[in-house]
């Protein structure tokens, strides 16, 4: 009995040293490009209809980058996935961006959470420019706000201000805080 005991102890041991490279190797590919995700992120953040009711976000695995997020233009959608196609190092692209449905009611809670955000406490300054801080995504109704700002009290004003919109079914609050956490 001992002596299985010890022969199943020895297997377990030489099946865990061979599978330590392999854990490192899988490590080692996942690693993230550094210049090729600078790259990425300047092809989207160039796109010519890229605003703030439109949200890029994307992942790098190896050689294929996976785009996500949500657009007000389909054109938005596939230039894109054409833009970061066309990048050296890129072999496979994976486009998960969703093209949010036309409505006029959408347009018209977009509108009006953009004024809310711009005249409350000093927020206006996360909405200039060609690439805006704050995103505003309307889906049916319900809004999210996505995007980067300076402190918890901006994203408390920003996330105030949204529910403040008339006929907006839910907010939901995904700002982050520079400084904290994962910001890309």
């Amino acid at each position: 009995m001992k002596r299985i005991q010890s022969i199943l102890l020895t297997i377990g041991a030489v099946a865990l040293l061979n599978a330590v490279p392999t854990m490192a190797q899988r490590t080692r590919t996942e690693v993230i490009n550094p210049q090729l995700s600078r790259k990425v992120r300047h092809e989207l953040v160039t796109l010519p209809y890229y605003g703030v009711f439109d949200n890029l976000a994307y992942n790098i695995n190896g050689n294929t980058v996976t785009l996500y997020g949500q657009v007000v233009r389909p054109t938005t959608r596939s230039s894109a996935e054409n833009r970061v196609k066309r990048l050296p190092g890129v072999s496979r692209v994976v486009n998960n961006i969703k093209v949010l449905p036309l409505s006029g009611f959408d347009d018209n809670i977009r509108l009006a959470t953009y004024r809310s955000i711009q005249r409350t406490g000093g927020l206006y300054r996360y909405l200039q420019g060609a690439n805006p801080s704050i995103h505003i995504v309307v889906d049916r109704g319900h809004i999210t706000l996505e995007g980067v700002v300076s402190n918890s009290g901006d994203k408390t004003l920003a996330n105030m201000a949204a529910r403040q919109v008339p006929g907006a079914f839910s907010v939901t609050n995904n700002l982050r805080v520079e400084g904290e956490g994962n910001i890309g």
